[in-house]
């Protein structure tokens, strides 16, 4: 597993390399000049020659994505135009209240998800099971911005149970951090638990009719030690690659959840540089969430053997 783990590590260089190359020539299609928002537009054009010279803006643009890249692969984000501090520094202020809300948001979609996939696979066409599968199309066909809305109205405005955006750390309030990061978490797990209960369902079907299933119940086994204790067992490696999948829609996702319930996580920074033209924010932002989602992948690789020792990485 070790050579393995080393071989991806080396694999995962030059595609980092690439979405470096990619983000840096994303910033080339973002519209609109971040030295008018920043002097203002009745500045003279020597204030605003001036100032591009300082930020760097008056090279050719090959020049400037060529100087990012260089200075990313050593580190180095750059320093946020409207922030007054490195885009490190800014990022690693953030940087937690985005993994929160994506672990917590996975969290909810297993706790939810696996259990109604599993008591719907075994209680095949039953009510519960038709029930539930229609509840899952009706929850993944309801955009996540609509539903964060809804939620809001619901539990912010009308009885008032939550609070409306920021982020209180667990450890200065456990109380106060449960409740500003419910409604967000929700927001994202409720989809993604609907997934997960649809393929936690169809992989359980698959292996309640298999031979050893039949042993397990001849053996005289409870019914709940055969569906929890043998079924769910192997199917845990869809599920957990289901889970990885949805820990990158969360990672996307964030940029709407974190706007929407105004919580200073990274994807927020990102659509306020979008905003101001930030373009150092931009870049660093997407570079940390892409090395996140492959840091997660590796991660669901190394479940794999830890799931099943059968498989094996050659």
């Amino acid at each position: 597993m070790l050579r393995y783990l080393m071989r991806r590590l080396l694999v995962m260089l030059p595609t980092v390399l690439v979405m470096v190359v990619l983000i840096a020539l994303m910033i080339a299609l973002v519209p609109g000049d971040p030295v008018t928002l920043l002097i203002g537009q009745e500045a003279s054009g020597d204030a605003v020659a001036a100032k591009r010279a300082e930020l760097g803006l008056d090279r050719p643009m090959g020049v400037q994505l060529m100087k990012w890249v260089v200075s990313a692969i050593h580190g180095d984000l750059g320093r946020s135009y409207f922030l007054n501090q490195p885009v490190t520094a800014a990022i690693v202020e953030r940087y937690s209240v985005t993994i929160n809300v994506t672990f917590f948001a996975l969290l909810v979609a297993m706790t939810i998800g696996v259990p109604i996939g599993v008591l719907a696979s075994f209680r095949q066409g039953s009510i519960f099971d038709w029930g539930a599968m229609t509840l899952s199309l009706i929850v993944l066909s309801i955009p996540s911005f609509w539903l964060a809305l809804n939620l809001i109205f619901l539990f912010v405005v009308t009885v008032q149970w939550f609070p409306l955006g920021g982020f209180v750390p667990f450890g200065k309030d456990p109380v106060e951090f449960i409740k500003h990061l419910t409604l967000p978490c929700l927001s994202l797990g409720l989809a993604e638990a609907a997934i997960v209960a649809r393929i936690t369902r169809t992989s359980m079907l698959e292996v309640l009719r298999m031979d050893y299933m039949r042993t397990a119940r001849a053996k005289g086994l409870r019914e709940g030690a055969v569906v929890w204790g043998h079924a769910l067992k192997n199917v845990l490696i869809p599920i957990v690659t289901v889970i990885g999948v949805s820990a990158g829609t969360f990672l996307g996702g964030s940029v709407v959840t974190e706007t929407v319930y105004n919580l200073p996580g990274v994807g927020r920074m990102v659509v306020e540089g979008v905003m101001r033209r930030d373009y150092p924010v931009i870049q660093g932002g997407i570079l940390v969430v892409t090395l996140t989602y492959l840091a997660i992948n590796l991660l669901v690789d190394m479940l794999y053997l830890w799931i099943d020792p059968r498989v094996r990485y050659e």
